[in-house]
């Protein structure tokens, strides 16, 4: 037969294609069978079934035990005091959340294969919707399956299960219902410790900051003066963090209401990003691009710290920064808008005039 007869061979429909194999043909390839079914150690002896059933109540325990540790290192270790009770309670909520998922995983995968039925089935091709009594099968099959996980005769087993899927969830659930009730006052997201002649300071040393340390292409991370070992500090600092960066002058583009607020390229903004808050610190020296890492808005230091690119709507609040007559670099006042995350009532907080008394509040 030619390549072109070959090509142009077409099989009737309904009929079966014979495949040539030597001097035999074949309708369809041999059924290879299945390989010879090995039984497990819980399948053998009734002994072997009681210790897997244990070693499952056993992972299910400690899914239960992890969860309600977590539950009670959120109320152990409030969140805000120190920073050591903030490391303290996330890891208990994260061990908790953690062990906890992960034991009933293992213990799930840990049932399924030593306990469950592992026979194999073989099922042979047929239409897509099968007749009303081979469906009847298919969910009598399912209950069998059911009935051979022996799940109705293992009531240790299955108060384990549920104890441990019914308390997991609350590692994370009492966490977010606690957190409901919080401080909603955005109001002192307005005003920070940073206001006229507070120095700027080293994050995390505290050491005060000339204007000759900083080279140009360098970026420093810049908390208030006197904000370390203050009663909340934790608080003040996530309002007040600031990134600091100096370029050529001649690479900044001002507005003319914000001429003073550089020091010889020297220009410092919120580190806290106005999408959802977390901190911007990815610097790029040679686009004077600033990265958020989380939802990766881009903002230009060269340009008011403008959004170039990504979720974010607004631009990072500046700092207005001089120098002090011994030669420190200090703001001038304090944020002129609310740094972070725009919210409701964000607009009646700003450009407004900050005095003493309502900073205390």
């Amino acid at each position: 037969m030619s390549d072109l007869t070959k090509s142009e061979h077409v099989t009737p429909p309904g009929a079966s294609d014979p495949l040539s194999v030597g001097e035999r043909e074949l309708d369809r390839f041999p059924n290879p069978g299945l390989p010879e079914h090995k039984h497990r150690l819980s399948d053998e002896s009734e002994a072997g079934s009681k210790r897997v059933e244990r070693q499952i109540v056993i992972l299910f325990v400690l899914s239960l035990l992890a969860s309600i540790g977590g539950v009670v290192g959120y109320f152990a270790f409030p969140v805000g005091v120190t920073l050591g009770s903030v490391q303290a309670s996330t890891l208990s909520i994260g061990l908790g959340l953690g062990v906890g998922m992960l034991g009933i995983g293992i213990a799930a995968v840990h049932w399924a294969k030593a306990l469950m039925s592992d026979v194999e089935q073989v099922d042979e091709r047929h239409a897509q919707r099968s007749d009303d009594a081979t469906r009847a099968a298919a969910v009598q099959a399912l209950k069998d399956g059911a009935d051979d996980s022996r799940i109705a005769r293992r009531p240790v087993l299955k108060g384990a299960l549920v104890s441990a899927v019914a308390v997991a969830p609350l590692a994370f659930v009492v966490p977010l219902v606690g957190n409901l009730g919080g401080d909603w006052n955005v109001s002192k997201f307005r005003y920070t410790m940073w206001g006229p002649g507070v120095r700027l300071a080293r994050d995390p040393d505290g050491g005060l900051i000339r204007p000759e340390q900083v080279t140009i292409g360098s970026v420093w991370h810049v908390i208030p003066d006197g904000l370390l070992g203050s009663e909340h500090m934790l608080e003040e600092k996530a309002k007040a963090v600031v990134l600091m960066v100096r370029m050529n002058p001649t690479e900044l583009t001002e507005a003319p209401e914000r001429a003073d607020w550089s020091w010889d390229g020297i220009v410092a903004y919120s580190k806290v990003c106005t999408h959802v808050g977390c901190p911007v610190a990815l610097y790029e020296q040679q686009t004077h691009h600033l990265l958020c890492p989380c939802h990766q808005s881009t903002f230009d230091v060269s340009d008011g710290a403008k959004v170039v690119f990504g979720p974010a709507k607004r631009a990072l609040p500046q700092l207005p920064i001089t120098v002090d007559d011994e030669g420190y670099l200090v703001a001038r006042s304090d944020f002129t808008e609310m740094v972070g995350p725009s919210t409701w009532e964000r607009e009646r907080y700003t450009d407004l005039p900050v005095s003493d008394e309502e900073k205390a509040h």
